[in-house]
């Protein structure tokens, strides 16, 4: 019963907190149009991060026999998203939170889906998730996420001259620093999951916190 119901409020609060950064920086926007904008949007990774965070908090519990429910609850899958959402937090506060020209709500809610939310995610996935038998493989079979979202970043970045974040940008950059850069934040990224593969086979219930 906690499981659920922290789950449902973590979930909710997550969308909540999307929601509300799209409204204030997508739908007031007249300079590019509505759709450029959205598109913008929905292109950085922290927004993703937390639509699947939010995903796999709520999906289960609002139809838990579905493929997309039973799938957004393996562990591993948890444990993955675990990992994207601790390098959202992590990279936003060592290298993009004095970049933020924001002010007021806007900021606010995009310290929230930084600092927020991804412990949030994390505390579900440390009390109630089964992590015991995550297999160690979990960190490679993940990276298909993030492979997509780079290649999306840079054909959308080839087209528009527009990337999401500085350390990715190949117009500022070149291409062969940017690449490295990814190659970087990918290699810190198998080794954050490994760690909590390492840690999650000490810690958490036998069973499905919600079961």
């Amino acid at each position: 019963m906690l499981c659920t119901i922290y789950r449902a409020a973590a979930g909710a609060f997550t969308v909540f907190a999307v929601a509300m950064q799209y409204g204030l920086l997508v739908r007031y926007e007249t300079l590019n149009g509505l759709g450029v904008s959205s598109i913008k949007f929905f292109s950085f990774f922290t927004i993703l991060a937390n639509l699947l965070a939010a995903a796999a908090l709520l999906v289960p519990l609002i139809a838990p026999r579905s493929s997309l429910g039973q799938f957004l609850a393996r562990p591993s899958v948890r444990t993955a998203i675990a990992g994207y959402i601790i390098m959202v937090a992590t990279i936003y506060y060592l290298l993009l939170r004095d970049l933020s020209q924001r002010q007021g709500w806007p900021l606010y809610f995009e310290r929230t889906l930084h600092y927020v939310t991804p412990p949030l995610f994390v505390l579900d996935w440390a009390l109630f998730v089964t992590k015991r038998e995550v297999h160690w493989s979990v960190g490679f079979a993940s990276l298909e996420f993030p492979l997509a979202y780079v290649g999306w970043t840079l054909i959308h970045g080839a087209m528009s001259g527009w990337y999401p974040y500085p350390f990715i940008d190949v117009a500022e950059l070149g291409y062969p620093r940017a690449l490295v850069n990814v190659a970087g934040l990918i290699a810190i990224y198998l080794a954050l999951v490994a760690a909590l593969v390492a840690v999650g086979r000490r810690i958490g219930p036998q069973t499905d916190g919600s079961a």
